[in-house]
């Protein structure tokens, strides 16, 4: 089906902007790269800075569909805590890989714009499903050890940028499990399969 104005608008923001940078890409670029007429951007967005915002919360929409859906593989709540570092270093090994859109668009952005907004709504996400997930799994104080593993989820996306290699995600899955099993009672940890097992033993 041919695309609309705005989706083929969207298709070219999400290509440029990520590759490139939000700043580096003018609107010129974008509407000759998507084969409109530049009143259709204005008229559909409004202005560049709105272009970015829908194409940010499309890459926070695009995230949390592939989390959610490595979550949802598993019911044992310590591996639902691990799919999501499984989930990223998938990320890691797609050929346009360029790191995370939301650091890459906030480091360009003016203090209080809807860029940062954006960022800010991306990371507290990322934040609250740690936090439910090993809510879940029986931790004690699952705000503090949310905020480790965003921090290993963050380092772990700026090294695969930077060092051009997706075997940060594998380094960063370790981490987290053995912060996981330094919190999670042994008894939450145990499979079913394990469990019965040892019953019959």
């Amino acid at each position: 089906m041919k695309q609309s104005a705005r989706e083929r608008l969207l298709a070219a923001a999400d290509e440029l902007f990520y590759a490139e940078g939000v700043q580096t890409v003018g609107v010129d670029r974008i509407i000759e790269h998507a084969g409109v007429a530049k009143a259709s951007l204005y008229n559909i967005f409004g202005g560049k800075e709105q272009l970015i915002r829908a194409y940010l919360d499309g890459r926070h929409a695009g995230t949390t569909d592939r989390l959610v859906r490595a979550i949802q593989s598993t019911h044992d709540p310590r591996e639902r805590v691990l799919a999501v570092f499984d989930a990223q270093g998938e990320f890691f090994t797609e050929p346009d890989f360029h790191g995370c859109a939301f650091v890459t668009a906030s480091a360009e952005a003016k203090p209080s714009s809807s860029i940062e907004e954006a960022a800010d709504g991306f990371r507290a996400w990322i934040r609250n499903m740690f936090t439910q997930l090993v809510r879940e799994a029986g931790v004690s104080n699952p705000e503090e050890l949310a905020v480790q593993l965003q921090l290993l989820y963050d380092g772990a996306g700026l090294a695969a940028r930077m060092d051009r290699s997706p075997a940060a995600a594998a380094a960063a899955r370790a981490a987290a499990a053995a912060l996981l099993d330094s919190v999670i009672p042994a008894r939450r940890r145990k499979s079913p399969a394990r469990r019965k097992v040892a019953a019959v033993a």
